[in-house]
């Protein structure tokens, strides 16, 4: 008898029936087409999209019959037209849950019998023909599946002979063999496993991976163990160690605290032995790397900070042992740690940082802690602090200060430790005073802007010189005649300079409007910014100021200046001679203003207006030394930058107005009067050029498949409402036998040039070129190949070259990558399994860039 669909609340509450009452709380129940309630109402059948809820369990199925004698619950699916099973039992309790075709479950005992149960335990699933739940979250199976494969039918997975599941701490099992695709593969074979589930993250080992290589021989990686700390920190231990006496450790923690603090730190150790010890080809290195990253939540003080990056390694340590290209292409590194403070309601601020950098080519590293700022902003001492109207003249009158102190050291890694705090250290204290007078308008439309900018140096020493005949002091500074004893003097020793300055800018606009009535141009407007400006420095050379001394350097009496501050952390002493200048600088903007025409389907009245620029900006720039006595006229700075059918053009050059001597010397001689035609312009000492192109497929609305600025795309698309509407299917409905093929892919390429002009090393100039190629197919939805690389015009040859080739195989994923040629030339073939909990299990073969020969 069908019935509606109804909810209803059961419970014992006949003591003479029983002796205790098993039901704390009320079942309630309901289901879409009948619910049947037998006649000593002990039993209840529930048929189609049946529910039943006590509790924290929840169970669905098509039918469901619930007997309170026995105390259980029994559900199954039903098949459908097609002869699958449909709304299947669905059990739910807590946050578990499990879907079979069957189950019988009591509520007493809380165990339970289930077939073909199919349950998630973290990233892995159980396939179970025959299940039984012992416990709450106990369950025992056998002839079951374990796989990380989410399809109904997996592609892979673990046959198991028999398994214990503990929800959400572990599985363990009896003998096991892998199947894959259906086909068993019963060699290696495993006798028992355990497999680690557990929500939260903990403590462990580290299993780690093997393979072989030519110079180091056979090997294990990234072996360890991991300790899960508490909810604050971790902490991992790993090592490497090679058949051939190579070996490497690494240490690796994360810490957080939220709403204060995170971050993360490593130190890696590694000794690295090539050939047999005693042959001329065997070689030894040690290498170490420490990263830290540090950052201070938001939160945690408005007015201070904390942070650290740091990336300090020794200069062998990515070349033998990086196991990616990007860390092996790293050359330069530097690392900062800083702490800064502002002082609230002041104009007052403070920080602090300790810096590192280094080039791991040449081994030089630089050094540089502490290194402290104090600064003030910008404050108007003529101000009232309660004032009315309008400001006056003298009231915009302002100063700021700015204070550093640096101590650093620039040396090879191997001298850092050796080297001396008093002679191989550079520090200093650097005081910045600029004083901002009150701008004006002339003619209202010429900005004028004076200054006076007073600058102040500590320094802890200074150099005396002296002569002294036949004397040859190999280990003088740089620059210094070896006739020449220096004596270092310490104690603090200032050094300042000031000048003068006053600037003057406008902006000078011109127009072009088309006569003709149907031009789709609206006009054209080009935008000038000149600029010119004068600065007056005194002549610190004279004996006033201390910072020169006239020294003897050679027997015959010749004698040069040499500065008392020379290698000074902010540079040496201002320099000889009176400076007195005049800059220019002239800035160029070209715009149209034209109809968007992309539209077809619009009329010249419904179309928009969008702006094109001609020229996103061209300027030039120079001064002029009045004082100076000879080769006063600067040379000449040229920047271009503009967008040409939807490509970005750089370019640049750098013109000389004199003539150069023989021995390729400036010399006091015009182009403009030794030269003809293009060469009056000026000698090109510098030019550089640079542009870029991508080139996108298109999908079916006409739009980039990946979206981005649509300059890199083969044509100009307009706005979504431009474009008229495309309907999905291509092909008509005719050719259904027919597959709509398309490969997304993009390609583009990048080219530089350099030039510089004649030079004594150099007769003819230098030009370098590069051309930089990069592109991406999908063959298929799952296939997909890239590839990068640079070719050196001049050299001839190509650069760093890589091809990837990457297959989606679902549950697996396939990788091939070929670096052809070079010193990291290798390839690289894997297939593995995408869940982390089997890492392990994948097929790879490869050849390593460390079986090169070095």
């Amino acid at each position: 008898m069908d019935t509606m669909a109804m909810d209803s609340t059961l419970a014992l509450t006949d003591s003479s029936k029983t002796k205790e009452a098993f039901l704390v709380d009320p079942i309630v129940y309901n289901a879409e087409d009948s619910m049947i309630v037998s006649l000593d109402g002990q039993k209840v059948f529930l048929y189609n999209n049946a529910k039943v809820t006590y509790q924290q369990i929840e169970l669905t199925a098509y039918y469901i019959e619930l007997d309170l004698e026995t105390k259980e619950i029994y559900a199954e699916g039903v098949i459908d037209s097609t002869g699958e099973m449909a709304q299947k039992p669905i059990f739910k309790q807590g946050s578990e849950e499990y879907e079979s075709e069957t189950m019988r479950y009591n509520f007493d005992t809380e165990k339970a019998f289930i077939t073909r149960v199919v349950s998630q335990q973290g990233e892995g699933y159980i396939h179970s023909d025959r299940t039984k739940k012992i416990g709450k979250d106990v369950f025992i199976t056998e002839k079951a599946k374990y796989t990380t494969c989410d399809a109904d039918h997996p592609h892979f997975y673990l046959q198991l002979s028999k398994a214990k599941v503990i929800s959400n701490k572990k599985i363990i099992t009896g003998p096991a063999h892998m199947v894959l695709e259906d086909f068993p593969i019963y060699f290696p074979f495993l006798p028992f496993g355990y497999f680690p589930n557990s929500p939260t993250y903990s403590s462990g080992i580290l299993i780690p991976t093997y393979g072989e290589e030519n110079n180091r021989g056979f090997f294990l990686r990234d072996g360890g163990y991991y300790w899960a700390a508490s909810q604050y920190f971790d902490l991992a231990v790993q090592a490497d160690i090679y058949s051939k006496g190579s070996w490497g450790a690494r240490a690796k923690t994360s810490y957080r605290q939220r709403y204060k603090f995170s971050g993360n730190f490593s130190f890696d150790y590694a000794i690295n032995k090539y050939g047999e010890e005693g042959f001329d080809t065997y070689s030894k290195s040690k290498q170490f790397k420490l990263v830290w990253s540090h950052t201070q939540d938001a939160k945690a003080n408005p007015n201070q900070t904390f942070s650290a990056s740091v990336n300090l390694s020794s200069s062998g340590y990515d070349k033998q042992n990086a196991y990616n290209s990007q860390d092996y292409l790293t050359t330069t590194k530097s690392s900062s740690i800083s702490f800064s403070r502002r002082f609230e309601n002041t104009p007052f601020n403070m920080s602090m940082n300790l810096r590192h950098s280094q080039n791991t080519r040449d081994s030089t590293m630089s050094l540089s802690f502490p290194e402290t700022t104090f600064s003030m902003a910008k404050v108007y001492p003529l101000r009232k602090k309660n004032r009315s109207g309008k400001l006056k003249f003298y009231e915009n009158f302002g100063i700021n200060y700015t204070g550093n102190f640096k101590n650093t050291i620039t040396a090879k890694e191997d001298e850092i430790l050796s080297s001396s705090f008093a002679t191989d250290w550079k520090n200093g204290i650097k005081h910045n005073v600029p004083i901002s007078f009150p701008s004006f308008n002339l003619f209202k439309y010429i900005n004028f802007s004076p200054g006076i900018s007073y600058n102040e140096k500590w320094y802890f020493k200074k150099y005396e010189y002296e002569y002294e005949e036949g004397a040859n002091y190999a280990n003088n500074p740089s620059g210094i005649p070896s006739t020449v004893r220096v004596d270092t003097v310490t104690g603090l020793n200032r050094v300042y300079d000031y000048a003068y300055s006053v600037s003057a800018s406008t902006n000078i606009y011109g127009s072009f409007l088309p006569r003709n009535p149907n031009s789709k141009v609206v006009g054209i407007r080009h935008k000038m910014t000149p600029s010119i400006s004068f600065s007056y420095r005194p002549d610190f050379g004279q004996d006033k100021f201390g910072y020169w001394h006239e020294v003897q350097v050679d027997s015959l009496g010749n004698t040069r200046y040499l500065d008392s501050n020379l290698g000074g952390i902010y540079g040496g002493s201002p320099g000889r001679g009176e400076s007195g200048s005049i800059s220019f600088s002239l800035s160029n903007n070209l715009e149209m203003k034209k109809l968007d025409t992309r539209d077809s389907t619009k009329t010249d009245g419904e179309q928009k207006f969008r702006k094109v620029k001609l020229i996103d900006n061209l300027s030039l720039s120079t001064s002029y030394d009045l004082i100076a006595d000879s080769l006063n006229l600067a040379p000449v700075s040229i920047r271009g930058r503009t967008t040409v059918a939807g490509v970005s053009i750089n370019a640049g050059a750098t013109l000389d107005p004199y003539m150069l001597d023989d021995n390729y010397r400036k010399i006091h001689k015009y182009t403009w009067n030794e030269r003809s035609g293009l060469g009056k312009l000026g000698r090109l000492t510098r030019a550089n050029l640079s542009f870029g192109m991508t080139f996108k497929s298109k999908n079916k609305s006409g739009k980039s498949n990946q979206g981005g600025d649509e300059s890199g795309d083969m044509e100009v698309v307009g706005n979504d409402e431009n474009i008229p509407p495309v309907e999905d299917d291509l092909l008509p409905v005719t050719f259904d036998n027919y597959v709509d093929f398309s490969m997304p892919w993009d390609f583009g390429f990048d080219y530089s040039m350099n030039y510089t002009g004649k030079s004594a090393s150099t007769p003819n100039g230098r030009v370098s070129q590069t051309l930089g190629f990069r592109g991406n197919v999908s063959i298929t939805e799952k296939w997909k190949l890239s590839m990068n690389t640079n070719f050196d015009i001049q050299a001839g040859e190509f650069s760093f070259t890589t091809f990837n080739l990457t297959r989606d195989l679902h549950c697996w994923g396939m990788s091939f990558n070929f670096v052809p040629f070079g010193f990291r030339k290798s390839y690289s073939f894997t297939i593995n399994a995408k869940s982390s909990m089997l890492s392990d299990l994948k097929l790879q073969k490869q050849k390593s860039h460390y079986d090169n020969n070095f």
